[in-house]
């Protein structure tokens, strides 16, 4: 059975003040998203589909695609944003993305964020839970709250009660601190949370079966969202789907360390995290 690596590359990175996605990380260049493919495909990935953005689409190739191309299968996705109304400048938001590959993606796929570095032995667990899941079996990768802060700004994650390896519930939490903290109410009290708790960072085993519904919730979000402000979010309908006993989720936890650009102060961080790593081996030939 194939698989693939379904990369969701057209966010805007408003508070990176960027786009993460082509941002060079690596001596040679590399960007983010060049250590993940790298690590899927040693996992047995084998296509990449790029969602990104038309008017990245030229960059986009330059930078990354084509370098991608050189070493398997690619496809590219554009995720439009004609329809948004007047005064919104973000995309729809990660289920609006992979909906908008559900021509170009039949086989099982993992979901999976460019700007983010997942680790070494993010894909393994995963790609194998692919080769044999029922359509609705889905799956993720869960890290340790600790691993994924940063230091330069809340960030938000989605929180997950996980039972017997499987994911029960998950719970967006928007702003939460490095001291591990999250606050409802603009800041005006923080909860802590324990530094084992586990989370989502969108990396998501699927299958085609999610298209059908990613188009009903689609219709009823264009419907009865803000759509100024809210977003139409894959960890909310996955959510949504084992609530209603509709799918499961195997739950894969990972000890590695996340390392992202939330912020542009977090580039310092992620070189010298992915500088080391490559001298320790893990990244000869990238």
């Amino acid at each position: 059975m194939k698989t693939s690596l379904v990369v969701m590359a057209a966010g805007m990175g408003s508070r990176f003040g960027g786009l993460k996605q082509m941002e060079p990380v690596g001596k040679n260049g590399e960007v983010l998203l060049d250590y993940s493919i790298y690590d899927a495909m040693k996992s047995g990935f084998d296509e990449v589909v790029f969602i990104i953005k038309k008017e990245i689409e030229h960059d986009f190739r330059e930078i990354v695609g084509k370098k991608i191309e050189k070493k398997t299968d690619v496809k590219y996705v554009m995720q439009t944003c004609d329809n948004l109304p007047e005064g919104r400048k973000k995309p729809w938001g990660t289920a609006h993305a992979i909906l908008c590959c559900k021509d170009a993606v039949t086989n099982p796929f993992v979901a999976l964020n460019a700007d983010d570095y997942y680790g070494s032995n993010a894909f393994g667990d995963i790609h194998n839970h692919l080769l044999t899941a029922g359509p609705t079996d889905f799956s993720m990768v869960a890290y340790m709250l600790k691993n994924t802060v940063s230091e330069n700004g809340t960030v938000a994650r989605g929180v997950c009660e996980i039972e017997n390896g499987y994911m029960r519930k998950i719970v967006e939490r928007t702003k939460i601190r490095s001291d591990l903290s999250f606050t409802e109410d603009g800041g005006e009290t923080w909860t802590a949370l324990p530094e084992n708790t586990l989370v989502s960072m969108n990396l998501w085993g699927l299958t085609p079966a999610i298209f059908p519904v990613l188009e009903e919730k689609y219709e009823y979000f264009l419907k009865n969202a803000n759509l100024l402000k809210d977003e139409f979010l894959i960890p909310t309908v996955i959510g949504e789907l084992v609530t209603a006993g509709k799918a499961t989720v195997r739950a894969f936890p990972n000890r590695d360390k996340w390392y992202g650009m939330t912020y542009r102060e977090d580039k310092e961080e992620v070189k010298r995290a992915l500088a080391a790593l490559t001298e320790e081996g893990l990244y000869d030939g990238i």
